[in-house]
């Protein structure tokens, strides 16, 4: 992906203190607008893509759980009268 030059106005103080500190200004504010456009973009998910998205980042711990309950059962199981 290219490149563009853009002009943004910043505190000066702020710009200074950044490169003392040797911050790379231009790769802070890409990983910071990506961040944004990937919270805009979770926040736009319909009800069912959200769902399916939390399934897909915990497949793993609901596998674990759902393994635990074959082996184990479930709590209170045995005093269960229906």
């Amino acid at each position: 992906m290219g490149k563009i030059e853009l002009k943004i106005e910043i505190d000066q103080a702020l710009l200074d203190e950044a490169r003392a500190l040797d911050i790379d200004v231009s790769a802070v504010t890409t990983d910071g607008l990506r961040e944004a456009l990937d919270r805009r973009r979770a926040a736009h998910l319909s009800y069912a893509d959200k769902a399916r998205q939390w399934g897909d980042e915990n497949a793993e711990a609901i596998a674990l759980h759902r393994e635990r309950i074959d082996r184990f059962g479930v709590f209170g199981e045995d005093l269960r009268r229906w």
